[in-house]
């Protein structure tokens, strides 16, 4: 099994969006493919349909009950806030141990890739200790690094690439998704990235109404 975990330079990126994109290539080249999405915030009855978590199943052709949403993303909080202050709210607490472990047992799953999608930014922080970054490199995986054109997007996705290369994580790939309003054309964006990070391969997105047109990203993941 092919393990890779879908992070951020920040948050409402278009990191579900990427993530779903992948499990569709990959399914549609015959593969199989598992995806988890362990933490959530901003999850209500309300929200669920509209939920990353829901956008997931989609993808994985799961219909949208209890059991599937507690199988892909256990961690629901109600606030839309980062997790610590979620579950702050909520008198909870995330125990990232806990969440490794979830993670680690889905790779006896069988399947061809598991893609697991984190929450917010690179370092988003989980609790008063750790961030997005700890549990990756818990976890040992190589990253996928989902960024925007929106102005200021090239330095935010130098910084985000530098925080996870600082710590050893391997970077298999930055995916730089079109922003709504973008100031200047994806081509620019990417030549511009290309320029200072360091060889790590670059991928644009386009925003799109049908993700059946995008090109094809599985590439990243080999």
């Amino acid at each position: 099994m092919k393990r890779y975990f879908i992070t951020a330079s920040g948050t409402e990126i278009g990191k579900t969006f990427v993530t779903s994109l992948l499990i569709r290539q990959l399914r549609a080249k015959g593969k199989s493919a598992a995806a988890l999405k362990p933490l959530i915030t901003g999850y209500t009855d309300e929200t669920a349909p509209e939920s990353d978590t829901r956008h997931l199943l989609d993808a994985l052709g799961l219909p949208m009950n209890a059991q599937n949403i507690a199988a892909i993303s256990p961690w629901r909080f109600e606030a839309p806030l980062s997790p610590n202050m979620a579950a702050q709210r909520e008198a909870r607490q995330i125990d990232l141990k806990e969440v490794v472990n979830f993670c680690n047992a889905a790779r006896n799953g069988g399947e061809d890739y598991l893609l697991i999608e984190g929450v917010g930014g690179v370092m988003v922080p989980l609790d008063d200790i750790y961030t997005v970054r700890d549990w990756i490199m818990i976890l040992q995986m190589p990253a996928l690094l989902v960024t925007g054109s929106y102005l200021g997007s090239i330095s935010h996705t130098l910084t985000a690439l530098e925080a996870l290369q600082s710590r050893g994580i391997k970077v298999a790939g930055i995916v730089v998704s079109e922003s709504p309003a973008s100031p200047v054309p994806l081509d620019e964006t990417l030549e511009t990235l290309s320029r200072f990070s360091g060889g790590v391969r670059l991928h644009g997105v386009q925003r799109l109404d049908n993700p059946g047109n995008a090109a094809d990203l599985t590439y990243l993941l080999n």
